[in-house]
């Protein structure tokens, strides 16, 4: 078995910020922008949490693969020096394609496990560029919602508005309604006000009120079970994906075997153009489809 190439030398080293060569130039607009400050904000506050990432381009020089914007706030303070690894491949793709940024939740219970360790609100604000409301609000903002619910949108980009909206629902109707955002892959507090919308009374925590009710009952009763209807079928289409797709994958290859046999495709041609070209569409939609997915 041959061994794994490992992505990184296994050691920091200490970088002149004037021997890194960047490949792309911070626009004016995005200085201004809400993820640049609080970006500005952490690393004051907080100070370089991530080395930068570069690989060697001769001496004492590097390609800067990873981590434009941190070295160009910290070279607008006149700071020399930054923390970095040093890749083994000359290829950005790999970071820039797999960032994750922390989800609503993930920041929520990063929030409870900071002032559990002591740090003040006030200190979390400032590292965060958030106000003290802001991080109040997101750290009460899984209150009164179900740890089911919680587990299943814990990875997806749900607002605290959105949780705010979850929350007037009974914990059955938060699993439901969640199951539907997945579904529909919609995140938003709008969806959310929707799903609320629809939700029949005995589901609710507080009863709507006449005023409130946006949908009428025989409308609610009637998206709700659209509703549910395709979440049914999402939950039947999930189930067997998996396997869909290997099939998929089998018969395409045999296919394409049999239709690179000189006889076979002649013999097509002749007495089943119609099939032969079916046959080729779907192979080539199959393969543009992996393509895409892989990209």
């Amino acid at each position: 078995m041959p061994r794994i190439k490992p992505a990184f030398k296994p050691t920091e080293l200490m970088l002149p910020i004037a021997s890194l060569i960047a490949q792309r130039e911070i626009a004016p607009g995005f200085r201004k922008s809400a993820t640049y400050r609080q970006i500005a904000a952490s690393l004051e506050h907080v100070g370089l949490i991530e080395p930068v990432v570069v690989f060697p381009k001769g001496q004492d020089r590097y390609l800067l693969l990873d981590g434009h914007v941190r070295i160009d706030i910290l070279a607008s303070r006149e700071v020399t020096e930054v923390r970095a690894i040093i890749a083994t491949d000359n290829e950005a793709y790999t970071y820039n394609k797999r960032v994750n940024h922390a989800p609503a939740i993930a920041q929520h219970f990063m929030i409870l496990k900071a002032l559990e360790y002591g740090v003040s609100e006030e200190r979390i604000a400032q590292a965060l560029d958030l106000n003290i409301a802001a991080i109040r609000q997101r750290r009460d903002m899984l209150d009164g919602i179900c740890p089911e619910a919680v587990e299943i949108l814990k990875t997806k980009g749900v607002t605290a508005k959105a949780f705010a909206v979850l929350r007037k629902m009974k914990p059955l109707r938060q699993i439901e309604a969640s199951d539907h955002m997945i579904a529909h892959a919609s995140y938003s507090v709008q969806f959310a006000k929707f799903l609320l919308s629809i939700t029949p009374p005995e589901m609710l925590l507080e009863p709507v009120t006449e005023k409130s009710t946006k949908v009428s009952t025989g409308a609610s009763a009637m998206l709700q079970q659209e509703m549910e209807a395709l979440l049914k079928d999402f939950k039947a289409v999930e189930q067997s994906y998996g396997t869909d797709i290997l099939t998929l994958t089998v018969i395409c290859g045999y296919v394409g075997r049999l239709l690179g046999n000189a006889k076979v495709e002649r013999y097509l041609t002749k007495h089943q153009p119609d099939i032969l070209s079916t046959l080729r569409s779907t192979l080539a939609e199959t393969k543009t489809a992996k393509a895409q997915k892989i990209g």
